[in-house]
């Protein structure tokens, strides 16, 4: 018994004391790896769709689809903010906090689902007519928004259960998780829309098997006493204090989520307004495949919020600095070489959802405008995870609603309008160079605060001399 505590903790200590460039890459890896797949279930689902249904339900996917992640911003709001509290709880060594995360979790999931289920429901049409839907693109949205509705639990404990063994430290486990929710996704959509020809509906129901997959493996390892911490997952608690803590930190990622959809929503309506039909799947396209992209950031993202979390439980706040700066380096390194290729590349990225197509200059001049953001990126995602972790979620919070309320809407309800659906691509890029300024003064300000707080435990700061 007492080596097998030996080896559950053998992972915190690894995070408290080892190198962190070596820390960022055994933890990263497995958790950019699990990223990229879970970034491949909507690439897959968009080829399938592209390729066997075509344009029309191409575009009608990509209005639903942002109605889709509100699910997501759900399970992040559980997992980011269960994972983050969990990462302190092991940090500051509070056994208490630990053996009842789960049992929250399952609280806070029943309840959340049942709502959303119901109002998701009621409110399917207005809410894809809100998103520029209109005639077939309507019908379609519509089917393909409903499905993912009524697998919702599947898709909200799926992510929260990953992304608090993620919180563990134990990317390799999320990945292998992801890995296999993935493999079924990809049989499923073949499966059902190119055997029995099920259409945009098999899509849906592809990804929702995922989900299921995705769900019952992590309930296996939580149950078969796998954690690192005392699990109980089949057990339903409701601690005031956890569920506060979990809301208050996992809230900024249920407003990125939210925001990205307030985003979608005046992007969409832009595009189906003064656009066309191509305009609305190019931008879906384009999306998803920047999203993608993204994913080794969002990798790197998981990976951090243990790093920090357990470090600042501990106190070892210049630790807790050097990990964003090295992360920061690392994500922006990893992503780089992907991001050249599609660069010179647009045409065959795009072909494989526009099979056939033959690009004209300006689709191709947006696709490269909108990617020209990914290298300054890594700073707003990080900050994202890195003020959660260390239990201050309200700036994180208020970048998330600015960056949407204070610049996007405004900038895509009149732009637009006034110069072409181009300025959907031209905004979004001035806007994020903007965000990303700001976010670089405000970290500073944070690590000057971290500095002036208790520092404890290190001994390790030389080899890690970012701070």
């Amino acid at each position: 018994m007492e080596t097998e505590l030996n080896e559950k903790d053998k992972q915190k200590q690894m995070i408290l004391s080892e190198n962190l460039w070596q820390v960022m890459y055994r933890l990263s890896w497995p958790a950019v790896l699990a990223m990229v797949l879970y970034g491949l279930n909507s690439v897959f689902d968009m080829i399938f769709v592209g390729i066997f249904i075509g344009e029309t339900a191409l575009a009608g996917v990509s209005l639903a689809y942002p109605l889709s992640q509100i699910t997501l911003g759900l399970g992040s709001l559980i997992g980011v903010g269960a994972g983050s509290a969990l990462s302190i709880a092991l940090g500051a060594k509070n056994l208490e906090i630990q053996k009842k995360i789960l049992g929250n979790v399952n609280y806070i999931t029943i309840i959340i689902t049942l709502i959303y289920l119901i109002l998701a429901l009621l409110f399917t049409t207005p809410l894809v007519k809100l998103m520029g839907g209109e005639g077939d693109i309507l019908g379609i949205g519509k089917t393909y928004f409903q499905i993912t509705v009524i697998g919702s639990l599947f898709w909200i404990y799926g992510l929260a259960g990953n992304m608090i063994i993620r919180a563990e430290g134990k990317m390799k486990t999320a990945a292998v998780i992801m890995g296999l929710g993935l493999v079924v996704n990809i049989i499923a959509n073949y499966i059902f829309i190119v055997v029995m020809n099920m259409g945009v509906a098999g899509s849906a129901w592809g990804t929702n098997l995922g989900m299921f997959v995705y769900t019952i493996v992590s309930l296996v390892y939580f149950a078969k006493g796998k954690a690192s911490f005392e699990a109980h997952p089949f057990k339903i608690y409701r601690d005031k204090k956890i569920i506060k803590d979990i809301f208050s930190m996992g809230m900024p990622s249920l407003i990125m989520t939210i925001m990205a959809l307030v985003q979608a929503i005046v992007v969409f309506s832009a595009l189906s307004r003064y656009g066309t039909t191509y305009d609305v799947a190019l931008y879906g396209a384009i999306f998803r495949i920047f999203t993608l992209l993204l994913t080794p950031i969002f990798g790197l993202m998981r990976a951090l919020q243990p790093v920090v979390g357990i470090n600042y439980g501990a106190k070892n706040n210049l630790r807790v600095i050097s990990s964003f700066k090295i992360f920061t380096i690392g994500s922006t390194l990893l992503m780089l070489p992907f991001w050249f290729i599609i660069m010179v590349t647009p045409e065959a990225t795009l072909g494989l959802m526009f099979p056939g197509k033959v690009f004209d200059a300006a689709s191709l001049f947006y696709f490269r405008t909108y990617m020209a953001l990914l290298p300054i990126l890594p700073v707003i995602f990080m900050a994202m995870t890195f003020y959660p972790a260390i239990n201050k979620g309200k700036p994180a919070a208020i970048i998330g609603i600015a960056r949407q309320l204070v610049f996007y809407v405004p900038v895509m309800i009149i732009l637009p309008k006034l110069y072409g659906v181009q300025w959907v691509y031209y905004g979004t890029f001035l806007i994020d160079v903007v965000i990303a300024g700001w976010v670089f003064v405000l970290i500073n300000k944070e690590f000057n605060n971290l500095r002036k707080g208790p520092i404890t435990g290190q001994s390790n700061f030389v080899h890690d001399n970012l701070a």
